[in-house]
């Protein structure tokens, strides 16, 4: 059993099931999370027997790395060889007050936006709680600085993978494992409703949706998810969400496309979405990072300014997320892994 992958209740009830007490489990989330040890033989607080039961039935076993990337602007990315010949991407982005980890979900993506380079490339699988937590594991034992917020917005849609992602949320929040804040931790989706009401209730965290556009039409292109759960529902649910959310607002993740979405009519249809359903939001604008045969381009920047400048002037807290890392390929919209099987598979919500 690969420890990195038990949530702190499972590895209490595991060490339990061993005839340990409960405080054992704690010890191990210390020494496996916190202190980066994958040698039991190091664990010298633990019982001799003990020790050598967990060298028979267990190992701390983070993804390898493939490929180890430093871009001009300080943004490292990550590599992580996923098996048969599949590989997932993790980025760090070092700012003065902060340091924040992009965590990759799936290997690949079934959401399919068509100017996102990792919806290009098909999908291969779930990751494992393990291989999610192992991305933290490498950040937080591999860099000077440390890691003071998560976000799940790297490769895939986390929430077509709860079951995985659930016990990774739980290990990044816990004081004996990484420590996080509910506010430092946020999980991005593309509007999974139903897991988006499970997660309310499950393990809230900060959440930020990949909104992309103001109406039913435009976003059934940009973000197809949306035939499935159109705008009307997933309003409800961030309502929702809302109620138990650490923070009290939800962000709207909003990609800049030249001549798509990034007109003062499309602001001004924004902001009647946003009232009329009375969501307490901030509005992220991202200009679109190009990539191969995309199809879009990047949003002029007096088309940007003039977008985010109306939104602000409504009342809404705004911002255009500084471009990191392009010159690696580690932006917002560019992680591509390598999918070697790009099998597509229907979208899994229950």
């Amino acid at each position: 059993m690969n420890l990195l992958g038990c949530s702190p209740q499972g590895l209490t009830d595991w060490c339990v099931a061993r005839g340990e007490k409960p405080f054992r489990a704690r010890q191990l989330l210390k020494w496996v999370h916190q202190r980066g040890t994958k040698d039991f033989a190091e664990m010298t607080d633990l019982a001799r027997e003990f020790r050598a039961g967990l060298e028979q039935d267990a190992e701390v076993a983070p993804p390898a790395v493939l490929q180890d990337h430093v871009s001009a602007d300080g943004t490292r990315k990550w590599l992580f060889d996923m098996g048969q010949g599949n590989a997932i991407e993790t980025v760090f982005i070092p700012e003065v007050d902060r340091g924040t980890l992009c965590v990759s979900s799936q290997a690949g993506c079934t959401v399919a936006c068509p100017f996102c380079s990792t919806g290009r490339q098909g999908f291969n699988r779930n990751l494992t709680t393990a291989e999610i937590v192992g991305q933290l594991w490498w950040a937080r034992h591999e860099l000077a600085q440390p890691v003071t917020n998560v976000v799940m917005m790297g490769m895939g849609e986390p929430l077509l993978n709860y079951d995985q992602l659930v016990p990774a949320l739980q290990l990044m929040l816990h004081d004996d494992a990484y420590g996080l804040s509910r506010r430092r931790v946020t999980v991005s989706t593309s509007g999974v409703v139903p897991m988006m009401d499970r997660l309310a209730r499950d393990c809230p965290v900060a959440l930020a949706v990949s909104l992309h556009a103001p109406t039913d039409a435009l976003r059934d292109v940009l973000v197809p998810l949306n035939k499935k759960y159109p705008l009307k529902v997933l309003m409800a649910s961030i309502r929702n969400y809302l109620g138990a959310a650490p923070r009290d607002f939800i962000t709207f993740e909003y990609v800049m496309l030249d001549g798509v979405n990034d007109s003062l009519d499309h602001a001004r249809q924004l902001v009647k979405l946003v009232r009329a359903e009375e969501i307490s939001c901030k509005f992220n604008l991202i200009p679109f990072n190009p990539f191969p045969n995309s199809g879009y381009r990047k949003s002029s920047w007096p088309r940007q300014r003039a977008f985010a400048d109306f939104l602000t002037q409504e009342g809404y807290v705004t911002t255009i997320r500084k471009t990191r890392g392009d010159d690696i390929d580690a932006a917002c919209g560019q992680l591509a892994g390598d999918i070697q099987d790009r099998t597509r598979i229907t979208l899994r919500t229950k």
